[in-house]
């Protein structure tokens, strides 16, 4: 699976490549609109993630070149926002993408919504470790021996007095 992200932002990249990086996926990436729409005609990815607001050419202008491309038109779309008035939203909305996120956000967040539109698997890699019996975590049992000492009450005055040291056995388990 391809994911183009688009934004001028190397934070904002960052944080989508590091998102994307327990899921096989081949991640491309463009700082403008201008070298996004170049990399979605040469890649045709199966998602784009896409900055409204860039230098040279701006995601709305991208995303109204990808709807009237006829080899693009098709490729789900998520926007990224920093305004989240109503009227941008709309906006946005009758535009054709399949959903928005208003900036600042989570990879967890992002992930999230691309779920719903596509499909994402985990790296192959970490399917097998973790399927793989040997590595799979096993529940444990710790036994210890504690000393604990006790004290001792003079019953006339109810004061602690000689600490006498008792021997008790704890058992821990963790599921």
């Amino acid at each position: 699976m391809k994911i183009l992200s688009v934004d001028d932002s190397k934070t904002i990249r960052m944080i989508v490549k590091r998102s994307f990086a327990p899921y096989d996926v081949t991640l491309l990436e463009a700082c403008n609109g201008a070298e996004g729409l170049a990399a979605a005609t040469a890649e045709k990815p199966d998602l784009i993630v896409l900055d409204v607001t860039m230098p040279v050419m701006d995601g709305v202008t991208m995303l109204t070149k990808i709807k009237e491309n006829a080899d693009l038109k098709n490729i789900p779309v998520i926007m990224l926002t920093s305004e989240s008035s109503r009227e941008n939203v709309i906006f946005i909305a009758k535009l054709g993408v399949r959903d928005y996120m208003v900036k600042p956000f989570q990879g967890a967040q992002l992930i999230e919504k691309v779920k719903r539109v596509v499909a994402l698997q985990p790296k192959p890699e970490l399917v097998a470790v973790t399927s793989n019996t040997r590595f799979a975590p096993q529940p444990l049992t710790v036994t210890a021996r504690l000393t604990v000492p006790r004290a001792k009450l003079d019953r006339t005055s109810g004061v602690a007095g000689k600490r006498r040291p008792s021997r008790k056995t704890a058992s821990v388990a963790r599921p």
